[in-house]
């Protein structure tokens, strides 16, 4: 396993395969890209708005919607200078895989945790995909526009830990977490690789 990805907890590398994809099919991954950034930030925004009560929560997540924000309006740039349009919002099926494992009917505490590890677990997966970006596209502008968005995601993932190990027991924590990463490995071995696609 390449030591990048260990550093980010996951169990799985993309398929080298992923980045040769994305490089050909340039608009569409662009375009899934903006609208991951879009839903990234209307998911923080939802957090606040559940949780209005967790102070931290609220200080830490409220400028990240901003710098999510930002994030969308900077790829929505980047596709209009190379006559790009942003086309579609496509079904998410990382996403939903993901939400079909969150716990079902249970204590608010554990409704709470998965909220935080799925973001985590996207913003992680996300942050190594961008790294692949940086190191694997020919487009120089493009290489530090994805190193750019990767140590971001880094800061990213590691901020939805840190709010779970300040909201919940850390032994409860590390070992949902542990289970989310054996669940998504296992799934990202079994999707199709798709370079039109973020994850």
């Amino acid at each position: 396993m390449s030591s990048k990805v260990s550093i980010l907890g996951l169990k799985l590398p993309s398929d080298p395969r992923w980045v040769d994809l994305a490089a050909i099919s340039l608009e569409e991954v662009l375009t899934d890209h903006a609208f991951c950034e879009q839903k990234a930030a209307t998911s923080c925004i939802s957090l606040i708005q559940r949780y209005p009560d967790k102070d931290k929560l609220v200080e830490e997540l409220a400028p990240i919607v901003t710098e999510e924000w930002g994030h969308f309006r900077q790829v929505l740039a980047e596709m209009k200078k190379r006559g790009f349009t942003l086309g579609k919002q496509r079904k998410d099926e990382y996403v939903n895989e993901l939400i079909s494992f969150q716990v079902k009917g249970g204590s608010p505490d554990d409704v709470l945790l998965d909220r935080l590890l799925i973001f985590a677990l996207i913003e992680a997966r996300s942050c190594e995909r961008f790294r692949l970006l940086s190191e694997g596209l020919e487009d120089a502008y493009l290489r530090e526009f994805y190193r750019k968005f990767m140590i971001s995601e880094a800061g990213h993932y590691r901020l939805f830990i840190d709010l779970a190990n300040e909201y919940l027991p850390e032994e409860k924590v590390k070992k949902r977490w542990a289970e989310w990463l054996e669940f998504e490995a296992g799934m990202i071995g079994n999707l199709k690789v798709r370079g039109d696609r973020m994850h």
